[in-house]
């Protein structure tokens, strides 16, 4: 009891355990939690075809939950308006570094603090949704819905969202929406590194002067830095002009091969970290001399445009190691690997020159060397394919050919360099698969074997080198050659199908 006016609070301890739901009996029929996708679709009764039109089902889900989420972090950003922040003026306010950090002027430089703790993640975390959020919801309509109809997937939409978002503020909405219309069609056929590289490809090609202002400020902001990952280990950061990473990159991988040709056990990555190591800190260290391969893709107009000062607005970027820059960039590495001067296109010092001749629509017609070039021109014969021949081991200029169109292993999703990939027969050799271009593609060791040795695989291959690949489940997936355009303009999208008809929608 207590007296009047006053108030009493009562509290009771108790010992509360979790039950664990696979430790409770339950009799038959009866649930006592909730019911499990698992209980309603047994994935031990479906055949592999099932289960991998389940898995795309799931993945069309994601991709509609992803496109919903965006939604919700758009709509709460409008709840939070930064009216009801501090104003610039006031005591507390944002100001030097941390205004200009906020991402929206009309958001509360706060939202992101809340949203972090709805979703329970980082603020940068946080941030980086609603960036990509905010660019699907309002610049990129079309991929926005591709996501919510599930058409798309959220990783390639959020590719796409990532490089048409921050590094492309300054680029009008209506170049924004001219590299959607080009890179929305072609997007569930790439990779998402090939899709990234596509869209920065597009958007320097439609604002190539918002693309060297990107790239100055970008240099500007270039940095070396370390962090440490645990168990004694490091990860060495530094960001710099992508030529200048390419090379470094190619030179310490040369370092590491003929290591490795000369004996050394250790693994290739490893090798590549102890010659960068070496490279750096014992410069004057005798080691053996060897020439690093960088592969530079350019049209001349491009080139020529840099060399009048033009922008080159609408010309194809050029492609370093298969890493679009622009056209100015790429002018200031061919001149400092000499492979561009008065005399014309040389091979640089210990190096190789290789120049492809490729249609409109990317496809390559030719890859010769410039004393093949000049030949042809003298006789006035056109440039092809090198002929096929009658044995097993491809010919130099195939080789060269073939590892030009491809530059990565072929497989669909797969990135590793054609450099060091094999060249290996589609059609088995051994089962009368001709030694011709046409029947060759890269693949990097691990699915050269997976071709060769997986059952139920099939590799399918057309005359101008584009790769279908179909698994043992049924799933079909096409890998193009890069630089070539899709024939069609629709959004690629695979089903599974049983008997010619599509699956039923799921059920959830």
């Amino acid at each position: 009891m207590f007296p009047p006016e006053a108030f009493g609070v009562g509290v009771t301890v108790a010992e509360l355990s979790p039950v664990r739901w696979d430790d409770v009996a339950l009799p038959a029929g009866v649930v006592s939690r909730p019911s499990r996708i698992g209980d309603l679709l047994p994935v031990e009764l479906m055949t592999p075809e099932q289960k991998a039109a389940q898995l795309q089902r799931v993945a069309e889900a994601e991709a509609v939950l992803a496109a919903f989420k965006a939604e919700l972090v758009v709509g709460l950003a409008a709840d939070r308006p930064a009216s009801d922040d501090r104003r610039r003026s006031q005591p507390g306010a944002a100001s030097g570094e941390w205004a200009a950090q906020l991402l929206d002027e009309g958001v509360s430089e706060f939202f992101p603090d809340e949203l972090a703790l709805v979703l329970n993640c980082s603020r940068a975390g946080a941030t980086q949704l609603w960036e990509w959020a905010t660019t699907l919801r309002r610049r990129l309509p079309a991929t926005w819905a591709a996501l919510a109809d599930g058409w798309l997937d959220w990783p390639r939409a959020r590719a796409i969202a990532a490089e048409l978002g921050w590094p492309a503020r300054e680029s009008p909405d209506d170049v924004v929406a001219a590299v959607e219309r080009v890179v929305l069609p072609q997007a569930t056929g790439l990779s998402v590194t090939r899709l990234r590289a596509l869209v920065r490809r597009e958007l320097i090609k439609v604002d190539p002067a918002a693309g060297d202002r990107r790239r100055k400020k970008a240099q500007r902001d270039a940095d070396v830095t370390v962090r440490g990952l645990g168990d004694g280990m490091g990860e060495l950061r530094a960001t710099m002009p992508y030529p200048d990473a390419a090379q470094i990159r190619a030179t310490a991988d040369a370092h590491a091969r003929a290591a490795k040709a000369a004996g050394d056990g250790r693994p290739i990555g490893q090798l590549r970290s102890a010659a960068l190591h070496d490279l750096v800190t014992r410069p004057e260290q005798a080691r053996p001399t060897v020439s690093a391969h960088l592969e530079v893709v350019a049209a001349l107009d491009t080139l020529e445009s840099a060399a009048a000062g033009a922008p080159g607005m609408g010309r194809e970027p050029v492609l370093v190691d298969g890493e679009p820059v622009t056209a100015a960039l790429a002018r200031e590495l061919l001149e400092r690997l000499d492979a561009l001067c008065p005399g014309g296109l040389q091979a640089p010092t210990d190096g190789t020159l290789t120049i492809s001749v490729t249609d409109e629509d990317g496809r390559l017609l030719a890859a010769v060397t410039r004393r093949e070039l000049e030949r042809a021109v003298r006789r006035g014969e056109g440039l092809c394919p090198p002929p096929g021949i009658d044995q097993y081991e491809p010919t130099p200029a195939q080789q060269r050919f073939a590892r030009t169109r491809d530059r990565t292993c072929r497989h669909p999703g797969c990135g590793n360099g054609a450099g060091w990939a094999d060249l290996d027969h589609v059609v088995p050799h051994s089962q009368g698969g001709e030694t011709d271009c046409v029947n060759l593609c890269c693949l990097c060791r691990r699915h050269h074997r997976l071709k060769t040795h997986a059952n139920g695989w099939i590799y399918v291959i057309t005359p101008d080198g584009v790769l279908t690949v179909i698994t043992p489940s049924g799933v079909t997936r096409v890998s193009r050659p890069p630089g070539m355009r899709a024939d069609d303009d629709g959004i690629l999208h695979v089903t599974a199908e049983r008997d010619g008809q599509p699956d039923d929608p799921p059920p959830f």
